[in-house]
């Protein structure tokens, strides 16, 4: 049995090798790795990367979505470029992983705002 993990290649890549991926700025400074992937239903596209950010060995650790149009693969890093520095994403929405946590289409306009891209969220 073939896994899709094992017939990825090109322009394609599975959700299981896009997870702990890691994520820089222009800089080269790695900002986080990405944790999940937030997919359309319905499209099937990808709409955000959540990407971990800050704390240490996990602990404190914040979850920052990312709209997925300023994530950029750089094939040289084997990573996500993102034009973003520390400071912008310690200002970011982010959210703890708790079951209190719920996303709703008003926080997806505040990310979509924040990092002033078309908002995938146009009515509820």
């Amino acid at each position: 049995m073939t896994t899709a993990t094992a017939t990825t290649s090109g322009t394609l890549i599975a959700v299981t090798k896009v997870k702990g991926t890691n994520v820089y700025n222009n800089a080269g400074e790695k900002l986080g790795s990405v944790e999940d992937i937030m997919i359309d239903k319905a499209s099937g596209r990808a709409i955000y990367a959540v990407m971990s950010f800050g704390g240490f060995l996990g602990m404190a650790e914040k979850h920052h979505p990312l709209p997925w149009a300023v994530l950029k693969y750089d094939t040289k890093k084997g990573g996500y470029l993102v034009n973003l520095d520390k400071k912008m994403l310690t200002d970011a929405p982010n959210y703890d992983r708790t079951p209190e946590f719920k996303w709703t289409p008003e926080y997806g306009r505040k990310v979509d705002g924040y990092y002033k891209t078309p908002s995938y969220y146009t009515a509820d």
